[in-house]
């Protein structure tokens, strides 16, 4: 019998071509979004879960009062290890590193590589596998390095390098060689190797590597380092509150003591809920839209298949007539339903494995493999098949089963009373969906293109940026500004400028207080380390005096620029105000004399307000990485390959990777550009499905109307009035969806704006080019599909059934 019932299925499937491929379409579109949404999520959600002991793992954050003494990410160099050692019956194991970037080479291979240093609990504590080497041994030699798979492929061409030597350079100019001691298993995604998506570190070194490199992994007064603890089982993160804080207010300075709380967050949790949330935000987001998207397939998928089972009824009649039962009628009808839903989810399969690609790349992010779940997973799509098509075929089994034979071959409307308002406001739905998807992709892209092309403050047009070599002193600031100059010597180049930071969002935390104040009332600011040529490489534009002189002299170690806000912030209203005045920062008996006063500009994202600033010389603070060079207007292609042969010949031991400062800026708003496109996906597919159900009901209207038309067409219709027949239908539900979609699309994206200091105004442009894109596209389908009825012979439309 189940035979049977599934033959007759496919035969009604294969009768009705069109309907069948338009609703298998729809469906299998947006089955295959949701599944790939739904791939990206559990993903997400997997980060961390495979740790070793991953329930008693947790980072200790930082919450500082005022944010510009410390990262929120980083803790006390020496937190960690005291509160193992102090407390062992509450902290099971702990691990913390400092990263930096070094050149690293062999033979004529040089790179820049991202470093971890840390201790020698990293691969027993978290459970990471050497493909090669021994792990027990792998962290005893000053001078030995664990790597990924992927570096030493990068370096020596395959994966068993142990044993083999890499050559590091420290911030001192020296150059020594590092022993491979084991290669990394592939690792998954984590918190640990790869704290955030723009720290990927392929080199671990042991904790007395620390010393060749110049840096420290210890002190109370050193709080830039990222902490783990492990706690034993059945111990709180509460539990641990009280210890943090005893522990920082005996050892830490008072400064400290009065600006930091410390707290555990879960490494299970940490990768969604760190960062501002922005993952979770993401995942939140675009399951939303998956969401909604697969609740306007299924929707159009039960329209049509409500609205075919009325042209049904004369079949009823004649099954009901020879015999056919209820029960019979009932099981053929859910299993057209379930066979179709089926279908369309094998096509959503394929369409998964075709897509996965394209919405990676556009996501940012790897979407799991079909093939790569738990088994259990594969139950999912077929769940749901069965669901939606029980719930799709209820309708027509339940009420057409019912109806008298008799009326059923007159075919009769009397008992099946066609729900044309519910219809309709499905209908209205989808196109109020597609209406709101597209208004907020369209506000989305006009935020995000104020974010890179508005008003930075500074001109990043034409400028690269590159990391270079360090020699953290008066020795080595003197080489690197000789090789400045010789760089602004090319034809190509108009400036070229020697900093710690670019304006990408880095900077350090500084307090300044006026001469004569008191300095528990300093102001915090950002603190940038810079030459004399940092303002003119970035066209700052200066309200005062001068960025430090010309050419360096010593005095400019004294010297301090300043920023608009800073200038009023310390008390001064004009910008000339502020120059030749002193400023102070606590804690230090230098005074510093205010040379010049820049206009605000943005150095980090516009989620946030410009605030105060200042600039030290780099000839006084000694640390510098970039060298920022502004070419001039031309051949950007020439320009960039004359920079890197002088560069080379400079710098030969040095990689030339370079920047575009566009592409600093762009990675501020690495979310937003992922949302955006995002959204234009979501646009894209929901006006699709929302079309292609306009198209199947159309296509059933006119097959239920042929006789009215041909009517119509006798009595002197003409085609256009015909046309406007079926569109009067149609367009009235639009405009209202669209209509009642805008205000909630406007409440919607002015609460997402407001997350933004700096953001555009909303204006009637998105709402408009969405309502009548759609208008247009609706009108454009249904005079398509109804001038082929208009124009037809009456004589056959009067001739059907």
């Amino acid at each position: 019998m189940l035979q049977n019932y599934f033959t007759m299925a496919w035969r009604s499937l294969l009768k009705n071509k069109g309907f069948s491929i338009i609703n298998i379409l729809g469906l299998s579109v947006g089955i295959a979004f949701t599944l790939l949404i739904g791939a990206y999520v559990w993903g997400e959600l997997q980060v961390n879960h495979d740790l070793k002991d991953a329930d008693n793992q947790y980072i200790i954050q930082s919450k500082w009062k005022d944010p510009n003494l410390g990262l929120e990410l980083t803790t006390i160099a020496q937190l960690p290890k005291t509160l193992k050692e102090v407390y062992p019956g509450l902290v099971a194991n702990y691990y913390h590193w400092d990263g930096v970037g070094s050149i690293v080479s062999r033979g004529d291979k040089h790179f820049r590589e991202s470093i971890q240093i840390g201790d020698s609990t990293l691969l027993s504590m978290y459970g990471f596998g050497l493909a090669h080497g021994d792990a027990q041994k792998a962290f005893t030699d000053p001078f030995s390095a664990v790597i990924t798979e992927r570096l030493a492929i990068k370096y020596f061409g395959k994966t068993d390098v142990v044993g083999q030597t890499l050559t590091i350079e420290s911030f001192k100019g020296d150059k020594h060689g590092f022993t491979i001691s084991g290669v990394l298993d592939k690792l998954s995604k984590n918190s640990v190797t790869n704290v955030n998506d723009n720290n990927q570190n392929n080199i671990f070194l042991p904790a007395k590597a620390a010393d060749f490199l110049g840096r420290t992994l210890e002190g109370w007064n050193n709080n830039v380092l990222v902490g783990y603890i492990e706690l034993e089982n059945g111990i709180t993160p509460a539990q641990l509150v009280g210890p943090m804080k005893h522990l920082i207010k005996e050892n830490a300075p008072q400064q400290t003591v009065d600006n930091l709380t410390p707290y555990l967050v879960p490494l299970k949790d940490y990768y969604r809920e760190g960062n501002g949330g922005t993952v979770k935000k993401m995942i939140f987001t675009l399951s939303s839209i998956a969401f909604f998207i697969l609740l306007m397939a299924i929707i159009n998928f039960v329209n049509i298949c409500v609205g075919r089972s009325a042209s049904r009824m004369k079949e009823m009649g004649i099954r009901k007539v020879l015999g056919g039962l209820r029960k019979q009628l009932i099981w053929q009808f859910l299993m057209e339903s379930v066979l179709l839903v089926m279908i369309a989810t094998l096509i959503a399969l394929a369409l998964y494995l075709l897509a996965r690609p394209y919405l990676s790349d556009a996501l940012g992010k790897e979407i799991t493999l079909l093939f790569a779940f738990p088994a259990y997973f594969y139950l999912f799509p077929f769940v749901f098949a069965l669901l939606v098509g029980l719930l799709a075929g209820l309708y027509p089994a339940l009420v057409l089963s019912s109806l008298k034979s008799v009326d059923s071959l007159k075919g009769k409307l009397s008992s099946v009373k066609e729900s044309v308002l519910f219809r309709k406001i499905l209908v209205g739905f989808q196109f109020g969906m597609a209406a709101l998807v597209f208004i907020v992709s369209i506000i989305i892209s006009q935020q995000v293109a104020y974010f890179l092309k508005g008003n930075l403050g500074f001109n990043k047009d034409y400028v690269v940026y590159s990391q270079v070599p360090r020699d953290w002193s008066a020795k080595g600031v003197k080489k690197m500004e000789t090789i400045r100059y010789q760089l602004s010597q090319m034809p190509q180049v108009s400036s070229v400028s020697l900093s710690w930071e670019i304006p990408d969002g880095a900077g350090n935390g500084a307090q300044l207080y006026r001469q004569g104040a008191d300095p528990k009332k300093a102001i915090s600011m950002n603190g940038l380390a810079t030459d004399n040529q940092y303002a003119a490489t970035y066209g700052i534009p200066l309200k005062a005096g001068t960025f430090f002189t010309p050419q360096y002299t010593p005095g400019d170690s004294a010297k301090i620029v300043i920023n608009e806000s800073a200038s009023k912030a310390l008390g001064w209203n004009k910008p000339e105000d502020a120059v030749g005045q002193v400023v102070n920062a606590p804690g230090s008996n230098i005074p510093f004399t205010i040379c010049g006063v820049t206009a605000d500009f943005h150095t980090g994202s516009m989620q946030s307000q410009i605030g105060p600033l200042n600039f030290t010389n780099v000839n006084y603070t000694q640390y510098y990485r970039y060298l920022s060079v502004k070419l001039k207007p031309g051949d950007m292609q020439n320009s960039v390959t004359a920079l890197q042969k002088q560069w080379s010949m400079l710098m030969p031991d040095a990689p030339f990777e370079y920047h575009f400062m566009d592409e600093a800026i762009a990675k501020l708003y690495t979310t937003e550009l992922q949302l955006k496109k995002a959204s234009y996906i979501a646009g894209v597919l929901t006006i699709v499905i929302v079309l292609l159900g306009v198209v199947g009901l159309i296509s059933l209207s006119i097959q239920k109307r042929t006789r009215e038309i041909g009517i119509r067409k006798v009595l002197g219709a003409s085609v256009p009035g015909i046309i406007n027949l079926f569109l009067k239908e149609f367009l009235g539900v639009v405009l209202i969806a669209c209509v009642i979609s805008c205000p909630l699309a406007y409440l919607i994206m002015h609460n997402w704006l407001n997350g933004y200091a700096y953001r555009i105004n909303i204006t009637g442009y998105p709402f408009l080019i969405s309502i009548l894109l759609l208008t247009v596209l609706t009108i454009m389908l249904i005079t398509l599909q109804t001038i082929k009825a208009a124009v037809s012979n009456p004589v056959k439309s009067l001739r059907t059934e």
